[in-house]
């Protein structure tokens, strides 16, 4: 199962790596890791994608809340929180096909963020699985390349992961 950990941390060097250590000495895979400054410079926010069982989570939590530098863990509860990922995605696209790429890039919402004499690079801001339709859709014409920034989440409504 998919799990979402959303991590407040300090703000300083090397807390992702303490981070990222700890869940590989549990030999458990990070699927997607995305971090930033929050509203507060001082304090970074870490949200970080796994697959895994109940138990090796809860475990992950408690040694988490354990590191100096973290501040709070709070696993998110599908259903209960707001998620996208951003993707750039340069297809190979020769002026005969150019029409039907810019459709489904219509269809499902993408930017068209560059064009060059045989390619097209969109901008899809979107949840892992629409982005993964997309990216099916575009797979006849010739994915050249894919950049992916990893999930960013936050609770749905008045709950929020604060210090």
């Amino acid at each position: 199962m998919k799990y979402t950990l959303s991590i407040l941390v300090e703000n300083q060097a090397g807390v992702l790596s303490k981070i990222s250590g700890l869940f590989s000495r549990r030999g458990f895979n990070i699927d997607s890791l995305a971090v930033g400054v929050t509203a507060d410079p001082t304090v970074s926010r870490i949200t970080i994608v796994a697959n895994g069982d109940e138990y090796v989570v809860e475990q992950l939590e408690k040694q988490l809340n354990k590191l100096i530098p973290v501040i709070k863990v709070k696993r998110l509860i599908e259903g209960e929180f707001i998620s996208r990922e951003l993707s750039l995605i340069k297809i190979h696209c020769p002026a005969a096909k150019r029409f039907e790429v810019i459709k489904i890039s219509e269809l499902m919402g993408a930017k068209i963020v560059d064009v060059a004499v045989n390619t097209i690079t969109l901008e899809y801001c979107e949840t892992v699985e629409k982005s993964a339709t997309l990216i099916d859709l575009l797979k006849p014409y010739g994915i050249r390349e894919i950049v992916r920034t990893g999930t960013v989440a936050i609770d749905k409504g008045k709950n929020s992961v604060q210090a």
